[in-house]
């Protein structure tokens, strides 16, 4: 089965990359996918007719028109969709996404994921791979995160492992964030034990996926 993976960022479609073969074993025996990274996430058009800018990449924007298109071609019909939830409603929010979904004509299987709030949550959902990674990190801060709760994510993980937090980063202002994302993603990711994350967005996407090679809905 060949999977297409979109997803909002590119350090969350490297931590991705280093996750998949551990979730449904090396690529190419007998799966392969594609992992795609794009440029935030967007939103979804009224009407679900795309008229932004392919270029700015913004993965809703674009879903729609990528969705119909998975659908129409053969050998791409199994698409998996992670983004961020930050502060939106989960409920409502892959509602939103399942309702755009029925609305494209051949629909791909697609298996829609949230991480909550951001994939940060992901890699504090692995404690063990984190202080593997990051020996000095201070164990005071990781004690007051609760897990995929909406208080700041990134920030809270900045705060424990990288010096001055996430104010200095802030202050640094940007490539600095998207930069200590991925080197967060490239430490920490390859300790991480998929099957005990105490990460519950984490859980789903496994066992999603699982389902979705597997062939049950």
């Amino acid at each position: 089965m060949h999977i297409e993976v979109l997803v909002e960022d590119s350090s969350g479609a490297a931590l991705i990359e280093t996750l998949l073969p551990l979730v449904i074993g090396p690529e190419g025996a007998p799966h392969t996918w594609r992992v795609l990274p794009y440029k935030g996430i967007g939103r979804i058009p009224k009407g679900l007719t795309t008229k932004a800018d392919p270029a700015k990449r913004a993965l809703l924007d674009q879903l729609p028109r990528l969705l119909s298109g998975y659908g129409k071609t053969p050998g791409y019909e199994n698409v998996v969709v992670v983004v961020d939830s930050d502060r939106r409603n989960c409920k409502e929010f892959l509602a939103e996404l399942n309702a755009m979904l029925k609305q494209c004509a051949p629909a791909p299987r697609t298996l829609f994921r949230l991480a909550i709030e951001e994939m940060e949550a992901w890699l504090l959902g692995d404690r063990q791979a984190l202080l593997n990674a990051y020996p000095r990190a201070k164990k005071d801060v990781l004690a007051r995160y609760a897990q995929d709760s909406v208080c700041g994510t990134w920030e809270l993980l900045a705060d424990a492992i990288h010096p001055g937090g996430h104010a200095a980063i802030q202050k640094a202002g940007w490539p600095l964030p998207g930069q200590m994302k991925h080197e967060w993603t490239k430490k920490i990711g390859p300790h991480m034990n998929i099957e005990t994350n105490a990460s519950p967005s984490f859980g789903k996407f496994r066992d999603g996926l699982r389902r979705l090679v597997a062939n049950v809905d």
